[in-house]
């Protein structure tokens, strides 16, 4: 069975928005239990071509209390989403199938050093650096990579740029790959 290929599209100005609105939704529907919420990944790299999926990240207190409220969540479309990353929730909307947003959702005590927020600064802050990852996931889309395989695709890069970006913070250099 073939698999579903990669869209990677050119920058789209609306990206913000679509996040903006995805994040008051979530403010309003859990206002008690989410802290900080963000607008990760590269939809949030201005001129980052990117997969038309916005990704966003959230603070908690306790990952149990998103647990504990999980229906407003699913009222708004999201849907756990399980692939074994323990240091997180995961949350999945998608229409008619294809995936429009993904919620992270992390303890507060993480969220400074959290990779994704430090990678979506970093590229903004290295527009070089940005065209390098946009050219790398072309290159990986029109390979036919596998979807399962696109995030491995790109390790040796986000190793690279994080090690430098966390360089930049003073921390110190971590793995990227997750699973």
């Amino acid at each position: 069975m073939p698999h579903q290929a990669i869209e990677i599209e050119s920058y789209n100005p609306a990206w913000p928005a679509l996040a903006d609105a995805a994040i008051a939704q979530l403010r309003q529907s859990l206002p008690d239990v989410l802290q900080e919420v963000e607008h990760i990944g590269s939809t949030a790299v201005p001129g980052l071509a990117a997969k038309p999926v916005i990704d966003l990240m959230a603070s908690v207190d306790q990952l149990g209390l998103v647990e504990q409220h999980e229906s407003a969540l699913v009222g708004l479309g999201y849907a756990r989403h399980f692939n074994g990353m323990t240091d997180r929730l995961l949350y999945v909307r998608a229409v008619d199938g294809t995936r429009t947003h993904i919620l992270h959702v992390v303890d507060a005590a993480s969220w400074p050093t959290r990779n994704q927020r430090i990678l979506r600064d970093y590229l903004r802050e290295h527009p070089e650096d940005a065209a390098r990852y946009a050219q790398l996931k072309q290159e990986i889309a029109t390979a036919g990579i596998a979807p399962g395989d696109y995030a491995r695709a790109k390790t040796e890069f986000i190793q690279e740029v994080m090690d430098r970006a966390r360089a930049e913070r003073r921390l110190p250099s971590v793995p990227v790959w997750e699973k």
